[in-house]
């Protein structure tokens, strides 16, 4: 069986306490508001998975943070480390949706997510978790960067799994967060249109073949698991020697908006049940097939 250095020997075979920081917020599409976030759309597919899911993050205390914490109680996330701030809004970010179902995003400054705080009750939950997730834009806000690095020294002093999914989002990332934050990772996941941008940041030279820039980021950093994934191409793992390719799953293309949420908690869940990793690639395309086959990144 396949073993993970980072992960607790007490690990549950069949589930895991997933812990997801950053942006929950409502994507507004041209026809209507839609819940979103990477980390909030990350957390309701790893509980709809059959993780046991908290999400920390801030909402305000108005209609849009009340439906925002419905649809995480709905899809079965906990709500309890999410922090209600009444002077800050809910946030919200403009989306559009352009050929091959390929959004933009225009997001809205100083949200509340921007502003949540680091507490006991998050440093217990923490140290009780399998795996942390977090991501670049969530990190926008000081205390929520502080708060992300509070909690990622703590998992790696408790050995708890520690999953980024980069997406990068300009203009708020610059080179220092994106090699701070890979360095802080066990479980590293990107898309291939962001690996010539991760390469340049972390003075890796970008490779003909992407596979030795992705063995390069891997052995600089020390990471467990490296993933990159490919749109309707499928995706490629990376752990030691060992590399394991997935051909790209067919689908009916509504729009991609949280499909690559939704394959990173497909991943987490697959490393925490310890499954042969083809599987583990094979199952997170499906789940990001079924993602674009949909409006929105969560089905209701």
């Amino acid at each position: 069986p396949l073993t993970f250095a980072f992960l607790p020997a007490s690990l549950a075979a069949m589930s895991g306490t997933i812990i997801s920081f950053g942006d929950m917020l409502w994507d507004l599409f041209p026809e209507g508001p839609r819940f979103g976030g990477a980390p909030g759309n990350y957390a309701c597919h790893a509980a709809r998975l059959g993780g046991e899911v908290y999400m920390v993050s801030g909402v305000g205390t108005g209609e849009r943070g009340t439906a925002a914490l419905e649809v995480l109680r709905a899809q079965g996330v906990k709500d309890d480390l999410v922090q209600r701030l009444d002077q800050y809004p809910t946030g919200i970010v403009t989306v559009e949706v352009g050929e091959g179902g390929k959004p933009t995003f225009e997001i809205g400054s100083d949200a509340a997510w921007d502003h949540w705080e680091w507490n006991p009750a998050i440093e217990q939950k923490v140290r009780e978790a399998d795996a942390v997730c977090y991501g670049t834009l969530g990190q926008r806000g000081q205390k929520p960067r502080a708060g992300i690095r509070r909690a990622l020294e703590v998992a790696r002093e408790e050995g708890i799994a520690r999953v980024h999914d980069v997406n990068l989002r300009p203009p708020f990332f610059d080179d220092a967060l994106i090699r701070d934050s890979l360095s802080l990772a066990s479980v590293y996941k990107l898309s291939d249109d962001e690996l010539q941008r991760v390469c340049r940041a972390c003075g890796i030279p970008l490779s003909g073949d992407p596979i030795d820039s992705l063995h390069s980021i891997l052995e600089k950093y020390g990471l467990e698991v490296l993933v990159m994934t490919k749109g309707a191409e499928g995706a490629v793992l990376l752990s030691g020697d060992s590399v394991f390719e997935q051909p790209g799953v067919k689908a009916e293309i509504v729009d991609t908006v949280g499909a690559g949420d939704s394959f990173t908690a497909s991943l987490t869940l697959g490393l925490l049940r310890k499954e042969p990793f083809p599987e583990i690639l094979g199952k997170a395309c499906e789940v990001a097939a079924q993602v674009c086959s949909h409006a929105g990144a969560v089905p209701a």
